[in-house]
């Protein structure tokens, strides 16, 4: 054991000042070669040391986390990492039932880090069905000493928030484990009336085979009134669950979606499900699409291709999202590269609304392609000079926009 432990553990401690951002990713850096380490053991080495190693650096690594600045996510990646490992390495190991009883109740309930969590899924194998009646029993009187249970919205506001919100999750996942369609509705749906909760049962629904039932909450948490983006999120569960197993329903369904949501997103969905049939839907999704001229342009431009068409929008309807603007001259300037000069232009204008150098770096590229376009073309390319010139004198209080337009090699 120790050779192994000797190779994983220095690279997950330290005590080293892990509160800069950059020392902080180098450790987390280590901590998943850490795991690698161990990962590669796991079908080499003693399955005891590996689960004792594991177990060992998991405690490490909470602590070192506690008083650094992870806001990269690395460590807690490793972490992640770590625990996913820890219940295969305690299958093969097979410790003591009380003893890993012991360090899933401590991690969830005392230990000072409280950024995690484990799946008591994952540990059935290695407690086996007395180990995890034990662990049940324990979660009972844990929950037994709490008191009366909070309602479900107010279990934040508790002074043992913790461990209800452990509780929690531990009932969903051994409903899960139990197999108990009914238990998963009753612990992930709670009161029904929030979308990320209904797409959660349908997704443990689907966890236990249960597909029918978890089409079914899944379209629930779409239709949800008020579900706003989680709804809208929840589309996707609805959309891949009827993908796998109701091909033939996913058609009907992207078309509920976008009338629900109409988006350049949406559309470009539905179109990929209605394939052949996309010309039925066409003038329909082009109409919906019409009321944000954004969206239109988008989805003309990256899913129909059609240039032309989408130039034709944009300048109808009077677009006026800079981004989209720049993505469609883009490729309009293949088609008609001059009729792009004064779309550019007011992009320009636009740029130098704003003071900042990154404005200012924006313009001078925009009028370095203005001029290269209109290389060639007499007329366009004595109004690009004169568009600069004019922009000089009108800026001429913005020595910063002036250098810039100096080191892009403006006139």
């Amino acid at each position: 054991m120790q050779s192994l432990a000797d190779a994983v553990l220095p690279l997950i401690r330290s005590r080293s000042d892990l509160h800069r951002w950059s020392a902080a990713n180098a450790h987390g850096a280590r901590m998943h070669e850490a795991v690698d380490l161990l990962e590669a053991a796991m079908d080499t080495a003693d399955p005891a040391t590996v689960w004792t190693v594991t177990t060992k650096a998991i405690a490490s690594a909470t602590t070192v986390i506690m008083r650094a600045d992870d806001s990269s996510g690395l460590m807690g990646d490793a972490i992640r990492r770590l625990l996913l490992l820890h219940p295969r390495a305690a299958e093969r190991a097979r410790p003591p039932a009380a003893r890993l009883v012991d360090w899933m109740i401590r991690f969830q309930f005392d230990d000072e880090c409280d950024f995690f969590t484990i799946d008591p899924v994952a540990y059935a194998g290695a407690l086996g069905e007395s180990g995890m009646a034990r662990y049940r029993a324990r979660l009972d009187e844990i929950a037994a000493g709490l008191g009366p249970h909070p309602h479900l919205r107010q279990i934040y506001a508790s002074p043992h928030a913790r461990a209800w919100y452990s509780l929690q999750h531990n009932a969903q996942r051994l409903a899960v484990l139990d197999r108990d369609a009914d238990a998963v509705i009753r612990t992930h749906a709670r009161d029904q009336q929030v979308a990320a909760w209904l797409e959660d049962t349908a997704q443990a629904l689907e966890e236990i085979g249960e597909v029918d039932l978890a089409i079914e909450w899944a379209r629930r948490a779409v239709d949800l009134e008020g579900g706003g983006y989680q709804s809208l999120r929840a589309a996707e569960t609805w959309c891949r669950l009827l993908g796998e197993h109701r091909p033939d329903d996913v058609l009907a369904a992207r078309t509920h979606v976008f009338e629900r949501w109409p988006s350049s997103s949406s559309a470009a969905r539905l179109h990929r499900a209605a394939g052949a049939q996309w010309p039925r839907h066409r003038d329909e999704v082009m109409a919906r699409l019409a009321a944000s001229p954004r969206d239109a342009v988008e989805f003309v431009l990256g899913t129909l291709h059609d240039v032309r068409l989408a130039w034709e929008i944009a300048m109808a309807s009077g677009l006026q999202d800079a981004d989209t603007w720049t993505r469609l001259v883009k490729e309009y300037e293949k088609v008609d590269k001059l009729a792009v000069l004064p779309v550019l232009g007011d992009l320009v204008r636009a740029d130098l609304e704003v003071a900042g150098a990154g404005h200012y770096r924006t313009a001078a590229r925009r009028l370095v392609r203005m001029r290269r376009i209109a290389a060639g073309s007499d007329r366009e390319e004595e109004e690009v000079d004169a568009f600069v010139a004019e922009l000089r004198e009108a800026n001429r209080r913005r020595p910063r926009l002036q250098s810039e337009f100096d080191r892009a090699g403006l006139p």
